[in-house]
């Protein structure tokens, strides 16, 4: 499927807990950023935004954690594609992935920028219990999609590199309470709130609250906590501490909710 020249679209294909997998396109490049679901399953969801996964020319893969590359081995070797991840993490892969050509396995290391074709692609650290965890920021034509979730914290300088992206895909992963209160041990509960852990609902939004500029229209919350979170709960802290900010809700930008099994719609940036 031919594009117009000036299209960036974007679909949040699977976000939350038990698997993430997001769906980025340009003119020249089709892309997906992590793997956290079965083959089949994230074959249905590209199906789901009339798109050919066959199509798809490169993986990023942000972490090693099954969340994100459960289906990453399948469909390397299904597909042929290019799969760019940073050292540390190549060698912390999980053995499920199982074993994938040299020939399509490539190195990007944090920091870097990648030109794909079309597309200059940022590479980040970020801070999560992983080997090298890394996420990426997508610019095409004075455009930018920020991605930014497992991570314990946003540092200062991080959120001056994402500041005023037209898109963000920010972490929401769990309400302080519900974490609390809930079942998980409390080994896990302190990981979680860890600097090496996710955000809470309210830390994502004072986060994105000092990133937000005028490009600004959309922000995606993501990585819900299937046990430790609830949409509405997500989406009303949210926009609660963007006003807060008096910032431009539902104005100037508008708050979008993602699913861990069903596609948001493709968007334009």
């Amino acid at each position: 499927m031919e594009l117009d020249n000036n299209e960036f679209r974007v679909s949040m294909l699977a976000s939350g807990s038990s698997g993430n997998c997001t769906y980025i396109e340009t003119p020249k490049r089709k892309i997906l950023v992590d793997c956290g679901l079965s083959g089949k399953k994230i074959q249905q969801l590209m199906h789901g935004i009339n798109r050919d996964i066959s199509e798809v020319d490169t993986i990023l893969v942000t972490h090693e954690h099954r969340d994100h590359v459960h289906g990453l081995g399948v469909l390397a070797r299904k597909y042929g594609v290019d799969i760019y991840a940073n050292e540390a993490t190549w060698k912390a892969m999980p053995d499920s992935v199982g074993k994938i050509k040299m020939e399509q396995k490539h190195i990007f290391e944090m920091g870097e920028v990648l030109t794909l074709g079309d597309i200059d692609i940022q590479s980040f650290g970020v801070s999560h219990d992983a080997a090298a965890p890394q996420f990426y920021s997508f610019h095409y034509e004075k455009r930018q999609f920020a991605m930014l979730t497992d991570t314990g914290y946003v540092s200062e300088r991080l959120r001056a590199l994402l500041r005023n992206a037209n898109a963000y895909l920010i972490e929401s992963n769990h309400d302080l309470e519900l974490l609390r209160m809930g079942r998980y041990p409390w080994s896990l509960k302190q990981r979680i709130l860890g600097d090496e852990g996710h955000l809470s609902n309210d830390d994502g939004a004072l986060a994105v609250a000092e990133m937000v500029g005028n490009n600004t229209k959309r922000i995606y919350l993501g990585h819900l906590s299937q046990d430790n979170n609830m949409k509405q709960l997500a989406h009303e802290t949210a926009e609660r501490v963007l006003i807060s900010k008096n910032l431009g809700v539902n104005e100037d930008f508008y708050v979008y909710d993602t699913d861990p099994s069903e596609a948001t719609e493709l968007f334009t940036v």
